[in-house]
């Protein structure tokens, strides 16, 4: 059994890395490179997966490898697995349009905000109770330009905002697991936002 898993959402393929919405597998990136994890492919997983020890819990680092779509086809046997039977140890780090780029928020169940990974988790849980650490990426210009937005490399002043949050995101993983949901809340949604998104 794991103490926490924690999953990374984005969606697989070199043509996908660096755009806004795979700032969950960013996230997972950078807490494997902190903590010696090595994530891998195995045929049970429909995920990148590996477990680590943080302090003396276990963790398991995972992303989706089923398109942002249907992450819940990876994440329902991966909760399964791991022995996942409270969703207050299952975290989700996402992308969030209506947060602005420079802002990043934990937040303990609540609504799915449109968010289609979001959504195909809980249709494949038949709960929304797991803890979301939710990355702004702010809105398009336009609704139709939505997809464009998430799926385009944005321009480098906010590459370098989001590069903090990732790195503020990873912060707060490893404080849930060590202070729990509310304090990680506590500490990290009152956090001042980092430079404001530019266009691009």
């Amino acid at each position: 059994m794991a103490d926490l898993l924690v999953v990374g959402l984005g969606n697989p393929g070199p043509e996908y890395v660096g755009t806004r919405h795979n700032v969950g597998f960013d996230v997972v990136d950078l807490l494997a490179d902190r903590h010696g994890a090595r994530l891998r492919r195995s045929r049970r997983d429909r995920a990148l997966v590996d477990e680590v020890a943080i302090g003396r819990q276990r963790v398991v680092l995972a992303e989706p490898q089923t398109y942002m779509n249907e992450s819940g086809q990876a994440v329902g046997p991966l909760v399964r697995r791991c022995g996942i039977d409270d969703l207050a140890h299952l975290v989700v780090v996402h992308d969030e349009l209506d947060l602005p780029v420079g802002r990043m928020k934990v937040k303990f169940g609540g609504g799915l905000a449109g968010h289609n990974g979001l959504r195909s988790i809980k249709s494949h849980l038949h709960d929304d109770g797991f803890v979301r650490v939710r990355i702004g990426v702010g809105k398009p210009p336009s609704k139709d330009q939505g997809v464009d937005h998430v799926l385009r490399r944005p321009a480098k002043a906010v590459r370098l905002a989001l590069g903090e949050m990732v790195e503020r995101a990873a912060d707060a993983v490893e404080a849930v697991l060590v202070d729990g949901v509310e304090a990680a809340m506590n500490r990290f949604n009152a956090l001042p936002d980092a430079p404001p998104d530019e266009p691009g």
